[in-house]
């Protein structure tokens, strides 16, 4: 990215920035204009920016809470069997 670019993301304020996701949710501007392909495109782009720059993980966009396990340990895999195949035998 381009250090103008992200510099400007940096000096964006949090009101900005919810606009514009605000924009990209109703798929308007606030002033009830469309927002554009492009003008949607070039807005994500900042929000995920921004986001990645000023918001801790689990409050940026797209972020996926995968919780955590008790233990260390993987639950372990059951084996499979197979119904149906030749000779109507079942097979692990």
């Amino acid at each position: 990215m381009a250090t103008d670019y992200l510099q400007s993301i940096q000096q964006m304020d949090r009101a900005v920035y919810d606009r514009l996701l605000e924009s990209l949710a109703t798929g308007r501007w606030p002033d009830g204009r469309p927002v554009s392909e492009s003008q949607r495109q070039h807005a994500m782009q900042a929000v995920i920016t921004w986001g990645a720059l000023h918001l801790p993980p689990e409050e940026r966009i797209g972020f996926i809470d995968k919780g955590s396990k008790a233990g260390e340990d993987c639950d372990l895999p059951a084996p499979l069997k197979w119904q149906g195949l030749e000779g109507g035998s079942d097979h692990e």
